[in-house]
């Protein structure tokens, strides 16, 4: 008898397991963090194929993704980003799109974008940064830009920042109902490479020419020298000091010829 129930209870877990219930979750997409190198892939794209970040080395990239392709939300945003192209290129950062959809729908899309659609002014809009098809949703996944209770088969709108070394400095992860504000996506590039050619921080809402924080000091007497120092910099405390940082003076990017 205790053998029959025995057997019965192996039975009853192996139904289990195989339909599912005591199955092992599936591992969430991991979504790579500031400071990581940003994950390698080879992709086909409306631009050609790309050795992505290798192809870029020395330059920063936004690599962002969208839901699909022919939604109203995609199309603004991918008209905007066209536009603004040439902003991003003289601050030697490059675009790159992707969804999960295939590189004939994309092709006929960007198009449609060009011969149909008029947004905010924006007409004859020719989209000439690259656009990855990922139909198999392995650089959706390497990135973590699919997020299963926002939708099963669409990424979300994510953008990474990627510097000229390959590293991720930022990401930014929007819904997939709302589009992106380009004009904070343009001022964060610009903080960024503010920072790392001044090594300064900036503050709240800066815009390019308005003053920039000085890092804290690292010893009380740095600290009290500080305070008491009649430089250009205006100390509201020890650790809080700010200076100016005209915007004729900012290193940014690579400027075109």
């Amino acid at each position: 008898m205790r053998c029959f129930l025995l057997k019965c209870c192996l039975v009853v877990v192996l139904v289990l397991c195989t339909s599912g219930v005591f199955a092992a979750e599936q591992p969430a997409y991991q979504i790579p963090l500031i400071g990581e190198p940003a994950p390698s892939f080879t992709a086909q794209t409306t631009q050609g194929p790309i050795n992505f970040p290798a192809d870029y080395k020395g330059k920063w990239v936004i690599l962002f993704s969208h839901p699909a392709d022919f939604t109203p939300v995609c199309t603004t945003e991918f008209m905007t980003f066209a536009k603004m192209y040439r902003e991003f290129k003289s601050l030697n950062c490059e675009l790159v799109g992707l969804s999960i959809d295939s590189l004939y729908s994309h092709i006929a899309w960007l198009r449609t974008i060009k011969e149909k659609i008029r947004f905010r002014g924006m007409r004859n809009i020719e989209v000439t940064f690259p656009l990855i098809e990922d139909i198999k949703m392995e650089v959706s996944k390497k990135y973590g830009m699919l997020h299963p209770n926002a939708a099963d088969t669409k990424a979300v709108r994510a953008v990474f920042f990627i510097d000229p070394e390959g590293k991720i400095r930022a990401m930014i992860y929007y819904p997939l109902s709302n589009g992106r504000n380009f004009k904070e996506i343009k001022r964060l590039l610009i903080a960024m490479q503010t920072s790392d050619a001044h090594k300064v921080a900036t503050p709240a809402d800066w815009q390019p020419g308005e003053d920039v924080i000085v890092p804290p000091p690292g010893s009380c007497g740095a600290a009290k020298e500080r305070v008491q120092s009649t430089s250009d910099q205006q100390c509201l405390d020890w650790f809080f000091c700010l200076k100016p940082l005209p915007r004729s003076q900012l290193k940014l990017g690579v400027q075109e010829e």
